[in-house]
């Protein structure tokens, strides 16, 4: 598997976590997202429920006694007790070449407009291609996801 970059340029993490977790999930896995910050990841949850009712996306934030039923899971650990196939990692939150070489999909998005951010993604993009990983660079053009490079 690959770990695919999307650099954020036009879209939001809101709404760039929601298309990929709904992806993940109509293909029958279910997702972990992670964050560094635990105040980030309460408002992307607040976001992610005041969605549309006809696109919800079933989720909550880890630290309940549901967590292993949730198919979407927001959280700052590695642990993964929703059993996840999908992992997207917000606010440069590690990836490790075990990730990427267990999980069905691994995502890492970044912020284009921070500067340390984008450092961020590119030190990860280093460690896991030295590690032996695929990655994939995904950018958006005339609103849409292009893959632009990969390695």
């Amino acid at each position: 598997m690959a770990a695919r970059f999307y650099h954020l340029t036009q879209s939001s993490v809101h709404d760039t976590l929601r298309m990929l977790a709904e992806k993940s999930l109509s293909a029958g896995w279910r997702v972990l997202v992670r964050g560094t910050d635990l105040e980030k990841l309460r408002m992307l949850d607040e976001r992610l429920w005041l969605g549309p009712e006809d696109g919800f996306l079933p989720h909550g934030i880890a630290g309940s006694a549901h967590d292993v039923e949730q198919p979407v899971l927001i959280t700052q650990s590695e642990e993964m007790p929703n059993g996840a196939r999908a992992v997207v990692s917000v606010d440069g939150a590690e990836v490790t070449p075990e990730m990427v070489n267990n999980m069905e999909r691994v995502f890492v998005l970044f912020d284009g407009q921070d500067g340390a951010a984008v450092s961020r993604a590119r030190v990860q993009w280093k460690a896991l291609t030295e590690a032996g990983c695929s990655a994939q660079y995904w950018a958006q053009e005339e609103g849409r996801w292009v893959m632009k490079a990969e390695k």
